[in-house]
């Protein structure tokens, strides 16, 4: 999952568990699409609560991989103000990136690259 996309989960992380998303098919979208195992999903639904479902939930999706992140929007059909929310917060995010959030490395061999192509 992309840095931004794990700070739009963490920035969002008290209001999604409030929503209590696990109920309904979101866990199961999750294991159909290959993100979620099937010892997460039991591992959740032991949890006593929905808030604690949920909490277990984001804390698993930031490792899940780079299509973890889209699949939870996908998985979100029963919660379209919650998916909306989500979006809008990650589109905001893409703007605001600061350049650091690039990876200063990374940042740098850009310029790195400019200043050699300039040279060159």
């Amino acid at each position: 999952m992309e840095a931004r996309d794990k700070q739009v989960l963490r920035s969002l992380r008290l209001e999604l568990g409030a929503e209590v998303l696990v109920e309904g098919l979101v866990l199961q979208y999750l294991y159909q699409e290959g993100i979620l195992t099937e010892n997460h999903v039991q591992e959740i639904n032991a949890q006593t609560t929905g808030l604690r479902k949920t909490m277990l939930l984001l804390d698993i999706l930031p490792s899940r991989g780079p299509k973890a992140f889209d699949a939870f929007l996908d998985s979100l059909q029963e919660f379209p103000w919650v998916r909306e929310k989500l979006k809008k917060a990650r589109k905001e995010a893409m703007t605001d990136l600061p350049a650091g959030l690039f990876g200063g490395c990374e940042v740098a061999s850009l310029f790195n690259a400019f200043e050699i192509w300039l040279i060159s």
